[in-house]
């Protein structure tokens, strides 16, 4: 994740200003066609909903039924759909959202294609910023540079060598510093590795510039921390970010105690626009916010924190991901564990005596494997619907999965994954695994096929919040450019209900808020979506590319695609 900010980006930028018109009464939306995921599973169409002055759902009408007149037995307000789909609003089930608004902040380097394209606009970003004294940001990938290692200090020395810079790997697993932040951190040869963590270093034993996993707090200690008000900025622009995705709602993977603040402020404020089932960042985080036991849901069911998030080993790309056998490419590593089976056992525990949800981090098939163990032995204590989340389970051994069946039956599973990591780590987990382990990679129809729920998000700010892409993915296992031809592992493809429950009911049902949003239904709050491609008959092709032309949240609009030049397009037609 990103962990860092400058309070001095904030002084440039202002939140934009929140539309003030204010609706009343019941709203009539038709002229649509609308789909729904139903109690069953299935997909359901329907052609109109109605939703009161309280944001809630209150009628939802099929073909055939005949819709209320306007007046004061029927509705007051409605709304022409313009012959638009109409979906629930998409819920990214694992997102990082304070994070998310720091990535448009900042300098990102996500999309760049070489080292050297790199190092050019880390270059250019300090001269157009001359009065930072650090320079922060993120988003590179050697892998994408096809460097065949990491960058070092010293190439990044040649771009900014009068001041620190900390730049975030694109898994937020690693970071690269330069010489200045080094010393500053006090990083030298004599510095012992971290557990749990791994310093690049040189022949000669000096730090070469690429801290992964533990050992970045080593930086965590001389960086700049952010500001209230750099949070809340963060925050408004990661809302806005969402609301044009058509995103209405979001599982926070880390909820820091100060992102947590940063929440209540706006909860507080009325500029909440998103629903956030925040996760805290480990158990000290959780008893704090929660205290013994989860939040209330808060602000019109906009804010809840239920869960915790624990880390039990790092990314793949970073080969961080604890692994059975010896990577593939690395044959001296199995990557590396961040927790013992016992620490995990007992931070799960503590977590579920107070009934707690656990989500727990495990990428590597050794990290699936230990998990799956775990839960299987608490579920002997802590039974009932724990509904246990492993988030990305990007790696499980087939060996592993009759585990997977066996905890989905007892006490419920979710498989949080993320469908456009399986074409960004293509290539890269080809190499990482080798042929033998990749029947167990990013394996979304086996891990359903045994039980467990799939609940898709982007783990943004590593991937973009863009559900589409993510659903063209899941559907086709081929990157934008169509490849590879006939799908990556086309049998762990997943279809069109599958998809649209994993973005709406089952990454409500993820969060315990199945009762509260996540589908159209009479008592469910009125978050819907209008677009222009139907996700049950379109291509994937078409799919990545939906435009969303209009996003509601609790019956409020936060985002028109079509609103007048000048006119602001992501905030609110009316509180929430």
């Amino acid at each position: 994740m990103i962990k860092h900010w400058i309070a001095a980006c904030a002084l440039t930028l202002t939140q934009p200003a929140l539309i003030a018109q204010t609706a009343h009464a019941d709203t009539l939306v038709d002229n649509i066609r609308g789909e729904t995921i139903a109690a069953g599973g299935s997909v359901q169409a329907f052609i109109a909903l109605m939703f009161d002055d309280n944001g809630v759902i209150t009628a939802v009408y099929h073909t055939g039924e005949r819709l209320p007149r306007q007046g004061k037995k029927g509705y007051q307000y409605r709304i022409d759909g313009k012959g638009h789909v109409l979906l629930p609003g998409m819920i990214d089930a694992h997102a990082h959202v304070i994070d998310t608004g720091f990535a448009l902040l900042r300098l990102d380097l996500t999309d760049t294609a070489s080292l050297d394209e790199a190092l050019a606009r880390i270059a250019a970003y300090a001269r157009a910023h001359p009065d930072r004294p650090w320079i922060v940001g993120g988003g590179w990938n050697q892998e994408r540079w096809h460097l065949g290692r990491f960058p070092t200090a010293a190439e990044l020395d040649r771009a900014v060598p009068d001041r620190p810079v900390w730049l975030d790997r694109v898994d937020g697993h690693a970071g690269w510093a330069n010489s200045a932040a080094l010393k500053l951190a006090g990083v030298t040869a004599a510095t012992p590795t971290p557990d749990g963590g791994a310093i690049d270093r040189l022949p000669d034993g000096r730090p070469a510039g690429v801290l992964v996993d533990h050992a970045t707090a080593l930086m965590d200690r001389v960086v700049p921390t952010p500001t209230p008000r750099d949070l809340d900025l963060a925050l408004a622009t990661a809302e806005a970010d969402f609301a044009k995705m058509g995103i209405t709602a979001v599982a926070d993977m880390g909820t820091s105690i100060n992102e947590w603040l940063a929440y209540r402020r706006a909860g507080d404020a009325n500029r909440l626009y998103i629903r956030i089932m925040a996760y805290a960042l480990g158990t000290e985080a959780m008893a704090t916010i929660g205290g013994t036991g989860p939040t209330p849901w808060l602000y019109a069911d906009r804010l809840h924190m239920g869960g915790v998030k624990l880390f039990l080993d790092g990314a793949l790309g970073s080969r961080g991901a604890w692994l059975k056998a010896a990577y593939a490419d690395q044959p001296a590593s199995h990557g590396t564990p961040l927790l013992t089976e016992t620490q995990l056992g007992n931070l799960m525990s503590r977590a579920a005596m107070d009934h707690y949800q656990v989500a727990v981090h495990a990428i590597g098939d050794q990290a699936n494997a230990t998990l799956l163990t775990t839960i299987d032995d608490l579920g002997h204590t802590y039974r009932g619907e724990r509904r246990w989340r492993i988030e990305h389970a990007q790696i499980v051994d087939p060996a592993d999965w009759p585990l997977v069946a066996t905890i989905a039956a007892k006490g419920g599973l979710i498989a949080s994954m993320q469908p456009v990591h399986q074409t960004s780590d293509r290539v890269m987990a080809e190499a990482r695994l080798g042929p033998d382990r990749l029947r167990g990679a990013y394996a979304w129809a086996s891990l359903k096929r045994q039980g467990a729920v799939l609940a898709f998000g982007s783990d943004t700010p590593v991937e973009r919040p863009d559900p589409w892409t993510g659903i063209a993915a899941a559907l086709s296992r081929q990157d934008k450019t169509g490849a590879p031809a006939g799908g990556w592992q086309p049998q762990e493809r997943v279809d069109r209900p599958t998809a649209l429950a994993a973005y709406t009911t089952n990454a409500a049902w993820a969060g315990f808020a199945e009762t509260r949003f996540g589908r159209i239904a009479p008592g469910q709050r009125a978050d819907f979506i209008l677009i222009d491609t139907d996700p049950m008959t379109a291509t994937p092709d078409a799919i990545r590319h939906t435009k969303v032309f209009q996003t509601w949240v609790g019956g409020g609009k936060t985002w028109d695609a079509d609103a007048p030049a000048g006119e602001a397009k992501d905030k609110p037609e009316r509180p929430l």
